[in-house]
């Protein structure tokens, strides 16, 4: 049984093979986003800066016991 593949799949196989370039650029695009290590001071930080999530948001008179 062949596997499925979408139109836009195929269309950006295509374009990759027409345009070898691009893969470098996807390559240095996502290790400006993805793919870069993360200090464990600024992963604790941001955790510790994150505000607990109410029981129930859509209560805005409702105010949690101690």
């Amino acid at each position: 049984m062949a596997l499925y593949e979408s139109e836009h799949t195929k269309f950006i196989r295509e374009m990759m093979q027409k345009h070898p370039e691009w893969q470098e650029d996807q390559r240095r695009g996502r290790a400006i986003w993805w793919d870069r290590k993360i200090a464990a001071h600024d992963e604790k930080t941001r955790r510790d800066a994150v505000e607990p999530h109410r029981p129930y948001p859509y209560d805005v008179n409702f105010v949690p016991k101690p």
